[in-house]
């Protein structure tokens, strides 16, 4: 019995639409905007966007520059520095804007870096945003020194869950990368224990972020990008323990910092300076619904 036509233009047209599902991805291709000239900037390890300044971005250098935040707008131009008074640069490996126990915006600096698995004891700084986004300021960060259950690790990754405060870090050097958590209110404790959460299924991560709505996630390697939705009332760990969506890459040549736009319709990502390439500032746009 043959096939009625108008089956198999359904069938057609069913395929061509599965498709265009399976090519779909969440955010586009990402497009060069800056490229950074500054000196000062070739290690660049993190970087976070401002909630109290839209367009303003924050970034740091790693292990032996100084113990400095940098301020840029959207276009890669220097704005100005937060240099943290008394506070050394031993390993800084991400950066994150967040919420404090009272709700006010703030900036965490992640000094969880350990290449060899030598340190008993990581730390993460925090200070307010500043009120303006184009000044050199000084302040004298609060801190937390936290262990690993299990003994030291050498992580790369930082995120601050908008909804709950809480503290994230992702190990690198395992071959499964572990999530741990510090809950809110044991910021600034006498020295606390991390609470391991779930493996995920990627290794060699390099930097995280959350969207300021709490609604995205995003966490990258060397190779790849990796995306999680976040449904209302989950945790952090329940939409992680999610497969998770893998986003398009613009290859950098040592890609460590991702950040999502205030809105969270667009995220960045920058590289340190490598085989003597400028970093470039690379953006990441929302595909239109």
């Amino acid at each position: 019995m043959k096939t009625p036509l108008v089956v198999i233009i359904l069938f057609f047209l069913f395929s061509c639409a599965n498709a265009q599902d399976e090519l779909f991805t969440s955010f586009g291709e990402g497009v060069a905007i800056a490229t950074l000239k500054d000196d000062g900037l070739n290690e660049i390890s993190g970087l976070a966007n401002s909630r109290n300044f839209p367009g303003v971005i924050y970034v740091h250098n790693d292990s032996g520059g100084e113990a400095a935040v940098y301020v840029l707008d959207s276009l890669g131009n220097n704005l100005g520095r937060i240099e943290f008074i008394d506070t050394e640069n031993r390993d800084w490996e991400d950066i994150a804007v967040g919420p404090d126990i009272d709700g006010k915006s703030c900036i965490y600096i992640g000094e969880i870096g350990d290449n060899n698995a030598v340190h008993e004891e990581v730390v993460i700084y925090r200070v307010p945003e500043p009120k303006t986004s184009n000044t050199v300021s000084q302040t004298a960060p609060e801190k937390t020194v936290l262990k690993y259950p299990g003994g030291a690790r050498d992580a790369e990754s930082l995120m601050v869950d908008p909804i709950s405060g809480d503290i994230f870090i992702i190990s690198k050097r395992d071959s499964v990368n572990t999530l741990f958590r510090l809950p809110a209110e044991k910021f600034g404790k006498d020295e606390v224990e991390l609470e391991e959460l779930i493996k995920l299924p990627l290794t060699s991560s390099t930097g995280a972020d959350i969207s300021a709505d709490g609604s995205q996630i995003l966490v990258k390697n060397y190779l790849a990008i990796y995306y999680w939705k976040r449904n209302n009332g989950e945790s952090i760990a329940q939409a992680m323990s999610r497969e998770p969506e893998e986003l398009p890459y613009s290859p950098e040549p040592q890609g460590e910092a991702i950040g999502f736009r205030s809105d969270g319709k667009a995220f960045y990502t920058l590289s340190e300076k490598r085989f003597d390439l400028d970093p470039v500032l690379y953006k990441y746009t929302a595909n239109k619904p």
